[in-house]
């Protein structure tokens, strides 16, 4: 066997001299930061992906913000408003009982753990407005470093796979947060094949992760486990806001709630889930993660989506370059 060439002759140039087996890439990629956003890529309980990097940042000394692209009705009385796209809301904001809001049950969770934590909500929108939010959110709080985090993989796609999941909010997020110019940006997903239901090929998922890899910006996988108290504190979360909207349960925090516990195989946490066959496994705990930059730069239709307003625009544009292209074949893991 042939020896390998240095990781800069391979790669480029490399942003991890040094780095050796047991540390942690995503730490060592935000160095310095002191100022981080931790921020749900996808809408609805993406946020909830991000609690344990959340929670282990203020671990390490790091000041850490919530954020979350939001399915709930953001009215302007539920917080405070800083713009027609950005709401921030906290423990106190007066949603009605069972109402759908998983960003106020998260920081109501919160408090009661003695972590009084504001979650900022980005509307449904195109990427003009919510890059806007991000802009104000980098110069109000400071931000040094996001992490968007996705409850899945779809985030990944590239646009000309058979099957992109549901890609208008994560991709919205991705270019909006990119155009913050941050050196520090990152992805992170959770949940790898709960994007199976939504027609992911999971082969795609792992040639996107070499691809970005070749990029040197695949920043390596860990694992929840049930022993590390983040993980802990995940289940209590998600048990938290299932109690408090029981008619709006979430399946991807189901899914990585049940691999987290050990589960394994076609095991229902909810009722939504009950006619579908679902296959949880050990996969579905481990986070990958990326720099967001090279995310973008992979994105097919980045561009046409950079000038949208309203999320029908955001749809439009999608959808358009779907229409002009031909996709690729499906591909299932030879395994």
């Amino acid at each position: 066997m042939g020896k390998l060439a240095p990781i800069e002759d391979r790669f480029g140039s490399s942003q991890n001299d040094g780095m050796r087996l047991f540390d942690a890439p995503l730490l060592t990629a935000l160095g310095g930061a002191r100022r981080i956003l931790v921020a749900g890529a996808g809408g609805g309980f993406d946020i909830y992906s991000g609690l344990p990097i959340y929670l282990a940042l203020r671990s390490a000394g790091k000041e850490v913000h919530l954020a979350n692209l939001s399915f709930a009705s953001l009215v302007p009385r539920l917080g405070v408003e800083r713009s027609d796209a950005l709401l921030r809301v906290d423990a106190d904001s007066p949603i009605e009982k069972g109402q759908y809001f998983p960003e106020v049950y998260l920081s109501r969770f919160l408090r009661e753990q003695g972590i009084p934590a504001p979650v900022w909500c980005f509307k449904q929108a195109g990427v003009v407005p919510i890059a806007e939010a991000y802009g104000i959110l980098r110069k109000e709080l400071d931000l040094d470093a996001v992490v968007l985090v996705d409850g899945g993989t779809d985030s990944l796609m590239r646009g000309d796979e058979a099957g992109l999941g549901t890609p208008q909010e994560d991709s919205a997020s991705m270019v909006a947060a990119d155009s913050l110019g941050l050196e520090r940006t990152f992805l992170v997903c959770l949940g790898f094949g709960v994007d199976h239901y939504h027609g992911v090929s999971h082969f795609d998922v792992l040639q996107a992760i070499q691809e970005l890899a070749q990029k040197d910006a695949y920043l390596g996988a860990w694992a929840l486990t049930g022993a590390m108290e983040e993980s802990r504190t995940l289940l209590d979360a998600v048990t938290y806001v299932h109690d408090a909207q029981p008619n709006h349960p979430s399946i991807v925090c189901s899914s990585v709630a049940s691999a987290v516990e050990g589960m394994f195989g076609d095991v229902h946490r909810t009722e939504r889930t009950r006619n579908s066959r679902l296959f949880i496994n050990p996969l579905m705990s481990i986070y990958f993660a990326f720099r967001l930059k090279e995310v973008v730069r992979r994105l097919m239709y980045a561009d046409r989506i950079r000038p949208t307003v309203s999320y029908f625009e955001l749809s439009q544009a999608i959808a358009t370059f779907r229409a002009q292209i031909t996709p690729r074949p499906r591909t299932s893991i030879p395994l």
